[in-house]
C-alpha cells in the first residue's frame, strides 16, 4: 500500500552515540535541543532508553526523533537553532546520525516488494 501524493510519510532522525562525554556541553545540548525540535514537530521517541541486545552487538546509546514527514525533519536540521547548538553534541560524542523515512499505517513487510 502505498501512499498518496497527500499523505505524508513519518520520517526520524536516528542517532547511534558513543564515547559520550557528559559535561557542561552535553548538558547545555539537552537542555536547548527540546526548543529545536517544537516548531518541526519533533519529538523524542527512544532516548538512550535500557535495552537488551537480541543479535550482534550494540555498544552505542540509540536516540530516535519522530517528525510528521521528511520535510520537517530536514528543517529541523539544518535550522539556525539547531546548527547552532549541533557542535556542542559533535565535539563531545561520536556517532553516527540519519534521516529515514517511515511507512504509511497499515504497512506489511511484502509492501516493499511492490518497487
Amino acid at each position: 500500500m502505498k501512499p498518496g501524493p497527500e499523505t505524508p510519510l513519518p520520517a526520524y532522525a536516528i542517532a547511534s552515540l558513543r564515547d559520550v562525554s557528559m559535561g557542561a556541553a552535553i548538558v547545555a545540548y539537552l537542555e536547548r535541543i527540546d526548543a529545536t525540535l517544537a516548531p518541526f514537530g519533533g519529538r523524542f521517541i527512544v532516548h538512550g532508553g535500557r535495552k537488551a541486545v537480541l543479535e550482534g552487538r550494540w555498544p552505542d546509546d540509540l536516540i530516535v526523533i519522530a517528525f510528521p514527514d521528511r520535510e520537517a525533519a530536514e528543517g529541523w536540521y539544518a535550522s539556525p537553532a539547531y546548527r547552532e547548538i549541533l557542535p556542542l553534541r559533535r565535539d563531545n560524542a561520536g556517532g553516527d546520525v540519519v534521516l529515514v523515512e517511515g511507512v504509511p499505517d497499515g504497512h506489511r513487510a511484502p509492501d516493499i516488494l511492490q518497487g
